[in-house]
């Protein structure tokens, strides 16, 4: 625990201007971002009494070791970049909201040639509109279900629009009048695209032209007395009516608005979110966070704003958020939401009226959603408290293993040999700190030599870290030119699959620094100058060690966990395996296993930590073997990407073909220029043909006219 005195700036240090300041802990890791209207006043704040200072806020002081700032033009500046340093360093006192579940988009694909209709999750994609979110994936098939009879858009998968297409057969749903089949013709591409739109803006709000035209319609074709058609309207009507009634009108003259209540106790706060266009309850989502450090109600909505709207822009920003409390630097974050939108943006708290009603609705979601989640929390803190002391029991732990790493080695018959590495923090999975590793330490088999290499990899890098931060002086650690520990290569980590050569798996580059006009940066614990560490704060890879090592296998794979561990002089770490057969458990050096009840929820854990482990071996495993037999003989070909790759399969159809081509013919395919052609020819000749398939009922050899792919 760290004296805040012992880093506390000079009192003419500090700006007193707009800015955004860093506290970091002893292992220049970022743990808490702050903005402020004048930096001297609110760092002042830090550094009072630790009495007078609220029980988180003293946490967090206690636990930097430094504070840096960066000054800033306007307090616009500074909220963006808050959000961006927040999103970039993860800083653990900052207040994150966490989405309690993914909430399901309706998306129309406008960036495809033939859009397409579907329910989509996770980051939104360019050129693709995106309507709600809403609670269940089931409402959003429901209402496009209904509306498919007026707008008959595309709604299956490329694979099944390419197999309709070559077959010259549209899906059912082109039979039964709820696709206009564009696979095959029926309507052109502009058609179709026009249809797409239509659907768009029907979801957008604007209903009541559609409505109006197909009711004209309807009354033109009972004037002709074409009695068919105009029933056959009259329902089209009737179903664009009730998916309207699926979003009730809550607010009136067509109101485009985000409301946004909060709920929250001494520990966490829930905020849900109703999204209102066009008057209607178009998608609703809710977060929970905890409170870890000192905030207010207003605070949480300025957080919230920043989560909700960061990466949105254009429509997606609404004319009117409706919040319980105006964030303190109301004209910043109103400034910087009219900025995110390209237009005037309005941030008020409901006084009466309508709005007023529909907050109150919003705040009773929040209460629900809070209580929930508290009940949900508390079962299951209770179960990962419980398993982690069963855990630390059976193996004769000093604690209970908060940090669990796992590791597993896959293979195909000693083919593609890789390994994994699963982190879990407090019982949970920590996804952004998995690995995989490639074995080149040897060829073959061996699964108890690949266990110790991977160990070795692993904890090699973490004594790199602690040595980079003075943490270990560790000698007998090879290092290259940039101090980073040599092994055997190809760590490679989840976020980015970066590997370098020397397996360093850091993967992590410093980002750009300020430029001219920009933003000036100062360290308020490093020297006069305002240099800035060349530890940049973001999250180490390998930089945390565990207190529990569990390897997939028994004995042999265990000691050889702990050999790797021993020839590095790391002796705090415990080890132990876990065996599939009878599910027990291995420790170092014993000849009997620990047997833990059937019933146990460590044993439960240690299984789901195992399987983790194993199933993310696997794929990537898969994923690297599935890549090797995709190789094509042009991959040999220097300086040929792949979109010169994929124009010379469709110029010729097969590689086949491509092979028995000459150099003039593949001169003709666009961007081919003959010294390539040449080089493309050789590869071919040089390249042995593959085996012809065989007809297994019939003896048949099938030739390859097919459409290989490069």
């Amino acid at each position: 625990m760290a004296d805040p005195s012992s880093y506390r700036p000079e009192p003419g240090q500090i700006p007193d201007t707009p800015g955004v300041y860093k506290f970091r802990d002893e292992h220049r890791r970022v743990i808490y971002v702050g903005k402020a209207k004048s930096l001297r006043q609110r760092l002042a704040n830090y550094f009072q009494p630790l009495v007078s200072l609220h029980p988180r806020t003293a946490t967090m002081v206690t636990t930097a070791a430094s504070v840096e700032w960066t000054v800033v033009s306007t307090e616009v500046e500074a909220l963006q970049l808050e959000y961006s340093w927040i999103k970039e360093f993860d800083p653990r006192f900052n207040v994150k909201y966490r989405d309690d579940k993914s909430y399901p988009y309706l998306a129309v694909t406008m960036n495809e040639e033939f859009p397409r209709v579907q329910v989509l999750r996770g980051h939104k994609k360019k050129g693709v509109r995106y309507f709600g979110p809403y609670a269940h994936a089931w409402a959003i098939r429901e209402t496009v279900d209904l509306m498919l009879r007026v707008f008959p858009v595309r709604t299956c998968s490329a694979g099944v629009f390419r197999n309709a297409a070559s077959a010259g057969r549209p899906c059912l749903l082109g039979y039964i009048g709820k696709c206009s089949a564009p696979c095959v013709g029926r309507v052109t591409p502009d058609e179709h695209r026009e249809l797409a739109e239509e659907f768009s803006d029907f979801m957008a709000g604007r209903t009541g032209t559609y409505i109006r035209r197909l009711e004209k319609q309807m009354m033109a074709a009972a004037e002709e007395m074409e009695y068919e058609k105009a029933a056959r309207l009259r329902d089209d009507i009737e179903a664009l009516r009730r998916a309207m009634e699926k979003n009730a009108v809550v607010l009136a003259d067509a109101t485009d608005a985000d409301l946004i209540a909060l709920a929250e106790d001494e520990l966490e706060a829930a905020v849900q979110i109703f999204h209102v266009r066009g008057g209607r309850v178009r998608g609703q989502r809710g977060w929970v966070t905890d409170k870890v450090e000192a905030v207010s109600t207003a605070d949480l909505v300025e957080h919230a704003l920043q989560q909700l709207y960061g990466e949105e822009s254009g429509d997606a920003v609404p004319k009117e958020v409706l919040v319980p409390a105006v964030p303190e630097d109301a004209e910043a974050v109103t400034l910087w939401l009219s900025g995110r939108r390209g237009s005037q943006v309005s941030l008020r708290v409901p006084q009466r009226g309508d709005k007023k009603d529909l907050m109150e609705t919003v705040a009773r979601n929040a209460q629900q959603a809070l209580v929930l989640h508290k009940t949900k929390r508390a079962s299951d803190l209770t179960t990962r408290s419980r398993a982690l002391e069963e855990i630390a029991e059976a193996l004769d732990l000093d604690s209970a293993p908060l940090r669990i790493e796992c590791f597993d080695i896959s293979h195909l018959q000693g083919d593609d040999v890789v390994a994994s590495m699963v982190v879990f923090e407090d019982g949970l999975p920590r996804k952004s700190e998995y690995r995989r590793f490639q074995i080149k330490g040897f060829e073959g088999q061996d699964d108890v030599r690949s266990m110790h290499e991977v160990i070795s990899r692993r904890f090699k890098r973490y004594l790199a870290e602690k040595e980079k931060t003075g943490e270990w002086d560790q000698e007998g650690v090879a290092v290259d030119a940039e101090g980073d520990a040599v092994d055997a290569g190809g760590d490679v980590g989840v976020g980015d699959g970066v590997a370098d050569g020397l397996g360093t798996a850091d993967g992590v580059q410093a980002g750009p620094g300020p430029g001219a006009g920009g933003p000036r940066r100062a360290n308020g614990s490093g020297p006069a100058s305002g240099e800035v560490p060349v530890d940049d704060g973001r999250p180490k890879r390998f930089a945390y060690p565990p207190q529990l090592v569990v390897v997939d296998g028994g004995q042999p794979q265990v000691a050889a966990a702990r050999r790797a561990l021993d020839e590095l002089g790391i002796d705090d770490i415990a080890v132990c395996g876990l065996a599939k057969r009878l599910e027990e458990v291995w420790l170092p050096g014993d000849d009997d296993p620990v047997v833990l009840p059937r019933s146990s929820e460590g044993l439960y854990l240690l299984q789901r930590v195992r399987d983790t482990a194993h199933d993310f071996a696997i794929r990537y495993q898969r994923s690297k073997r599935n890549k090797r037999v995709r190789t094509s003989p042009l991959d040999a070909v220097p300086g040929l990407g792949d979109t010169r790759k994929q124009a010379l399969i469709k110029h010729f159809g097969s590689v086949k073909r491509l092979r028995q081509a000459t150099i003039e013919q593949i001169c003709e395919v666009p961007g081919m220029g003959r010294k390539t052609a040449e080089a493309v020819a050789v590869a071919l000749a040089q390249a042995a043909p593959a085996a012809p398939a065989v007809n297994t009922a019939t003896g048949e050899i099938i030739e390859d006219d097919g459409g290989s792919t490069a």
